[in-house]
């Protein structure tokens, strides 16, 4: 198939093309290469992509309505896995429009482009943070999910109701997928697991917020990957048994699904911050913190659909994605 995958650059979306391209496909990548985080690890991810046979890569903003019709009208992808988005739900208390040109207008642009060229399939990054005020353990898609805490998760949301509605008015086939904490070798400076490991080698203080009381369902890149692919060999299809009087909030008529996609192991923070310690062989010297505006104190996803439909299970411990993610950082940083 031909396949563009946006945000190739960023952490899943790499970790996406590759396994893409390895397997035979014909992936096109696209990115903006911005700078919300370091370019340089970007520009290192692309560099293994640009050694793939089957990988071009097209730098490009979602948000560049030209360049994204012109892009599918001249590419004509079967299928689509939309991973570019703003990240990052502090940073959105800050720098809201940017979360608005990227993972709302930018969106618009990928729909429009799936109506507008017959894509086979659009799979989307949502996220486990459109929970928001829900305290119902575990998370699952039958869930209200109408009190997002950030403007983050309200983007997010927001593209779970505009791809519905292109899959109710032009039968667009489009999966969402709400990620969990998802970590590993080549992942986001700004995500916990870089911070503390960064810290504690340079032998600063780890920012431990809720004062340690958090819990997550950290999810390994290579299970989120492996379930990420599986979605998007799974096209969506309406759900024949929905009821208006009893609707199912994870399916439609339409041919339209959203799943959590997580490890479903919520794991104590101060559990996982021993799991660190004991693969960096160092203590680290915590500052303990409230909970930060925006953030949620425990995730946890329910995967049984994800499993009843692509057979999705995730297989690797923490502690061993943990010693991965370790290894990973000591060679690509010599340290």
């Amino acid at each position: 198939m031909k396949i563009l995958v946006t945000g190739a650059a960023g952490f899943i979306g790499f970790h996406v093309c590759r396994k893409l391209a390895e397997r035979g496909d014909e992936v096109v990548g696209i990115d903006n290469l911005n700078s919300y985080y370091d370019p340089a690890l970007k520009k290192a991810r692309l560099d293994i992509l640009l050694e793939l046979e089957n990988f071009r890569f097209i730098r490009l903003d979602l948000a560049d309505r030209e360049g994204m019709e012109e892009l599918f009208a001249v590419e004509k992808f079967n299928r689509v896995v939309n991973m570019a988005a703003q990240a990052g739900v502090r940073y959105s208390l800050e720098n809201t429009h940017s979360y608005i040109d990227s993972n709302v207008l930018g969106f618009m642009h990928i729909l429009e482009g799936c109506r507008q060229h017959h894509v086979e399939h659009l799979v989307y990054a949502s996220s486990s943070s459109v929970y928001g005020a829900n305290e119902t353990m575990p998370f699952s898609v039958q869930d209200n999910v109408d009190h997002p805490l950030s403007i983050y998760a309200a983007t997010k949301k927001s593209n779970e109701l505009m791809a519905h509605t292109y899959s109710h008015l032009y039968g667009i086939p489009s999966t969402g997928l709400r990620f969990f904490t998802v970590y590993g070798p080549w992942g986001r400076p700004d995500m916990a697991l870089f911070l503390f490991t960064r810290a504690i080698l340079e032998g600063k203080p780890i920012k431990v917020f809720n004062y340690g009381k958090h819990r997550r369902d950290f999810t390994y890149i290579d299970d989120v990957t492996e379930g990420v692919i599986r979605t998007l060999d799974h096209v969506a299809v309406s759900n024949p048994e929905w009821s208006g009087l009893v609707p199912d909030p994870g399916s439609s008529r339409a041919p339209w699904r959203v799943y959590n996609i997580g490890n479903s192991e919520p794991v104590e923070l101060m559990d996982y911050i021993a799991a660190l310690e004991k693969a960096l062989g160092r203590t680290a010297e915590k500052e303990f913190l409230p909970l930060q505006p925006g953030d949620v104190p425990d995730t946890y996803a329910d995967v049984s659909r994800l499993v009843q439909d692509v057979n999705y299970h995730p297989q690797t411990p923490v502690e061993e994605g943990i010693g991965k993610f370790v290894e990973w950082y000591r060679e690509y940083y010599s340290c």
